[in-house]
């Protein structure tokens, strides 16, 4: 079963529970509860770098086919664009606008913050361990994988969670040594931390790309059974990703691998590209996941299959209910720990980190989609929600379902602003002091419009409508600009024209002792469009705005 180079390059990780017991279905597990077994891992890439972070490696890296130039529509190594709203700091592309008039900037799994940020997401959302996924190390790219096991094990410690090192051995041509040697003389020191991941008393370690059916992996059975059983003469727990039809040796399996594969303590099958309907995971779970179990509690070894929430950009998602089928199907058939495949994937568009909601949150004219690509709204973090709850039904936590429990949104209490980083336009505007400010969150950003072009407009689109009642403008913090007055008038409606006037014009004073912040209420109205409509300013002769904040009812 042939699979492209990029779905290689997405290397598997492996499951681990913070505590509490297996369910009835994954009882005969071999092994007892550890750091992979009974426990929600998720593989983590870490291999996304910028020119100006500071890493070796010195270039875009991931983020464009050539990684000397950044990424642009021409220049693209990503299917799916991730919500950036979390990181401090972000690196502008040659990308167009997004769809809301912002920038298109992009992390850096470099910067020690965006690590921190990712395992903060991993704490928050029941993800127990994170298999960092490590290439030949022995290249160009050795010195930034080193610095990000050092990131990802600060991490780890930071934030209570696992980590072990996984290796990927795709194009490594040199792998039985140097595999020993990278191991010897590097990763093994990682094993000294708390947050290593151990099974069974022994420090955890992947190998993945054994016995597929490919070119980038021609290793002999004999090279890779040498590899696994000086792991264990190491004293580790080693873990096989290994092909899908690893138990009958066809398809992506290459034949005469049985012992190779039999000789792992753990058995981790890849699933990326397999299928990306809901029959087709039924059909994997009758023919595959079932009698994969079933081998391995015969034969004493530990079983994580993988899940995936589908590839976004080829539409495989179903606003979650691909990733929650998987979820119950290998939990149904007794596995002992899941894997899922992957947490930041915006290559295969597999990822389950923050991801952009709407077009608003995606360069425009990119044609990547966005989470509500079939028209279900989702959340940026619906993914990790949803991992949450797939790992509490694998924990007992909750009872086996084969119906999603997870919502795709959290929905707008009162205090949620709506008008947040959505498109927004404007009659005019000068210089830099573009619309987009005064919906990005940062109070110290404004819009202004033309000068001495009275009268101006302000509009944003919520992109859905709501219940609304209540707006706060701001303008900068009172050390930077004094009380001024500005006339307005605002209207709203469900549809861009016409508008129905909600507040009559009149004027609204901003004022440094009250933090330049003005509220404005009025009767709820169902609105998906809101403006203001600026007359007079006696401050400055233009309109101006730092934040727009609508709110619901």
């Amino acid at each position: 079963m042939a699979v492209s180079r990029r779905t290689f390059l997405a290397a598997s990780a492996l499951a681990g529970l913070a505590g509490g017991g297996l369910p009835a279905a994954a009882a005969y597990a071999a092994s007892p509860p550890g750091d992979v077994v009974g426990k929600i891992t998720v593989g983590y890439q870490g291999w996304f770098a910028c020119v100006g972070d500071g890493a070796p490696i010195n270039g875009w890296w991931h983020w464009s086919d050539n990684w000397g130039q950044p990424p642009s529509p021409g220049n693209n190594a990503i299917v799916s664009w991730p919500d950036v709203r979390d990181y401090t700091r972000v690196y502008q592309t040659a990308y167009p606008n997004l769809g809301n008039g912002g920038p298109a900037t992009l992390f850096s799994s470099y910067d020690q913050q965006t690590v921190d940020t990712h395992f903060r997401w991993m704490r928050d959302n029941g993800c127990d361990t994170a298999a960092l996924q490590r290439f030949n190390p022995f290249g160009g790219e050795g010195p930034t994988r080193d610095a990000m096991a050092v990131k990802v094990r600060a991490s780890a410690e930071a934030h209570g969670r696992k980590f072990y090192i996984m290796y990927d051995v795709t194009n490594w041509t040199n792998m039985q040594s140097e595999i020993k040697t990278d191991w010897t003389s590097k990763m093994s020191a990682h094993t000294a931390s708390g947050a290593y991941a151990r099974q069974n008393g022994k420090p955890v370690v992947c190998v993945w790309g054994f016995g597929f059916n490919d070119p980038g992996r021609p290793f002999a059975p004999a090279a890779c059974l040498d590899v696994i059983n000086w792991f264990k003469n190491q004293g580790c727990y080693v873990i096989g990703g290994v092909p899908t039809y690893w138990r009958q040796g066809v398809n992506d399996s290459r034949s005469g691998f049985g012992d190779v594969y039999r000789a792992f303590h753990m058995i981790s099958p890849w699933m990326v590209g397999r299928t990306g309907t809901l029959d087709g995971l039924d059909w994997f779970h009758t023919n595959l996941t079932v009698p994969d179990v079933a081998e391995c509690g015969a034969r004493g070894i530990d079983y994580q299959p993988c899940v995936m929430p589908g590839d976004l950009q080829s539409g495989h998602r179903s606003h979650g209910d691909f990733m929650w089928r998987m979820f119950y199907n290998v939990i149904r058939a007794g596995s002992h720990g899941i894997y899922i495949s992957m947490f930041d994937e915006y290559n295969e568009g597999n990822q389950i980190a923050k991801t952009a909601e709407t077009s608003a949150w995606v360069p425009a004219g990119s044609g990547i989609r966005a989470l509500d690509e079939d028209g279900t709204a989702c959340s940026a973090d619906y993914y990790l929600r949803l991992t949450n709850d797939g790992g509490r039904m694998l924990k007992g936590l909750i009872a086996l379902t084969a119906v999603r429990p997870t919502p795709p949104t959290t929905g707008a209490a009162p205090n949620t602003d709506l008008a947040r980083g959505k498109p927004v336009t404007a009659g005019s505007h000068t210089q830099t002091y573009a619309p987009f400010n005064a919906v990005d969150g940062n109070a110290s950003t404004y819009w202004e419009s033309a000068n001495n072009a009275f009268p101006q407009w302000f509009q944003v689109d919520l992109g859905a409508a709501a219940a609304i009642s209540r707006l706060v403008l701001k303008l900068p913090p009172a050390t930077v600009w004094q009380t001024r007055t500005q006339t307005l008038s605002v209207q709203a409606g469900t549809a861009p024209s016409p508008l129905t006037t909600v507040v009559a014009s009149r004027g609204h004073t901003f004022d440094p002792a009250s933090g330049n912040t003005v509220t404005i209420t009025f009767p709820q109205t169902t609105a998906r469009y809101v403006r203001l409509n600026f007359t007079a300013n006696t401050g400055w002769p233009a309109g101006q705005l730092s934040e727009l904040e609508v709110y619901g009812s």
